[in-house]
């Protein structure tokens, strides 16, 4: 992100006149949850909101996303939670969806990734992963490189729900692990491993517009989609 990220951690940065960080607790209120969370690392002090609590990672410079999670356990091993990357935009309706998914695990998926991709890269291919899931809409394969669209049914989006059980299987899972795989691992590849060990993970579908803000030029393409509608992303 350069120079946006020099004095703020990303999850502050401005879109459409506010924080990525408050467009997903607006999204996550919208959907009628209350007992929101951050796991903070890099500036944590920048980030402090009204009743949200905060779990911290002091290792965050050398740890991946699925051992920053893990700061976060205490609500993870005891009731449902809706976990979501800090740098993705999303609609209400997108978070009440997953919230609304019986399974243990389960993640959203964008099945129009390809209109969003082919204006944010010259060649889609060239950052999307693989995503298939099968009849039940269980996912089969996710996060491996791609060289065709057929290996792609969607693009997964970051929004997950675990159980209390499925955290089970997630630190049950990292107990196998060495300290140096654990701390390198990020979510797609613990996913993956999940797959491989045989767990369920179910998949929601989503049509409704969302944004993934990975460097300037994102935001610049974003920031001129919401002008088109009078500053508004929806």
């Amino acid at each position: 992100m350069g120079q946006l990220t020099q004095y703020a951690p990303k999850c502050l940065t401005i879109l459409a006149g506010k924080p990525l960080i408050e467009w997903q607790i607006q999204a996550l209120r919208e959907a009628g949850i209350t007992e929101i969370g951050v796991v903070r690392g890099y500036m944590a002090a920048k980030i402090s909101y009204p009743g949200v609590a905060t779990f911290e990672n002091p290792r965050w410079a050398e740890t991946n996303m699925v051992m920053s999670l893990v700061c976060a356990s205490e609500w993870l091993s005891n009731d449902a939670c809706i976990v979501s990357y800090s740098d993705i935009v999303y609609p209400g309706e997108t978070v009440a969806k997953l919230a609304a998914v019986r399974g243990d695990l389960a993640i959203t998926y964008d099945v129009n990734w390809l209109d969003l991709w082919s204006e944010r890269f010259a060649d889609p291919l060239s950052d999307a992963e693989s995503l298939r899931v099968d009849r039940r809409g269980t996912l089969t394969e996710i996060g491996s490189r791609v060289t065709s669209l057929h290996e792609i049914e969607g693009q997964y989006m970051g929004l997950l729900k675990f159980s209390p059980a499925a955290w089970g299987w997630v630190t049950g899972l990292l107990d196998l692990l060495g300290p140096e795989t654990r701390d390198k691992l990020d979510m797609t590849s613990l996913l993956k491993r999940l797959i491989a060990d045989g767990r369920r993970i179910d998949t929601v579908p989503i049509t409704a517009r969302w944004f993934e803000v990975d460097n300037e030029n994102d935001l610049k393409l974003y920031e001129s989609w919401a002008r088109e509608r009078g500053g508004s992303l929806w």
